[in-house]
């Protein structure tokens, strides 16, 4: 943690908002546990979390919404679009606050029914910052638990 610090927590937590499973939960409880500024910690991992789901997103909205209208109908497409619209933050909201669901998966999900970015944004940040929030507090208190803070 020292060598790299918050940096590293933004790098990996970028990677990890991607499809890269590096397991952020873990990296924001160990460097809780280690001293690492708690306040700090869940801003940066908050918002690299984020901008990892935010490169789904655009690759999906790109390039992936034209390789699936060749294999559904586009009237298909906008149907399941239409039901997101509905009711798809509920689920989105529910997988962004619980840390073992693949949440990024369903960036990319909002990236090709175009969800409204402003929309995302707000659904990919709120939940991950409750979970980093308390994750950072469980993982300031294995800290102390192991010895590691005072």
């Amino acid at each position: 943690m020292d060598k790299y610090g918050l940096l590293g927590v933004f790098a990996a937590t970028i990677l990890a908002g991607t499809l890269v499973p590096l397991g952020s939960p873990a990296l924001v409880v160990a460097a809780a546990a280690l001293g690492m500024h708690k306040i700090s910690l869940v801003l940066v991992a908050t918002i690299g979390f984020t901008l990892g789901m935010l490169i789904n997103y655009a690759l999906a909205y790109r390039l992936g919404r034209p390789y699936v209208i060749r294999k559904v109908s586009a009237e298909r497409l906008e149907e399941t679009t239409m039901l997101w619209n509905k009711w798809g933050w509920i689920l989105y909201t529910i997988f962004g606050l619980i840390p073992v669901l693949p949440v990024e998966l369903l960036s990319l999900l909002c990236g090709l029914l175009k969800t409204r970015l402003d929309v995302f944004l707000a659904l990919s940040f709120t939940p991950r910052l409750i979970v980093f929030a308390v994750l950072a507090y469980f993982g300031e208190h294995v800290g102390i638990w192991i010895g590691v803070l005072a």
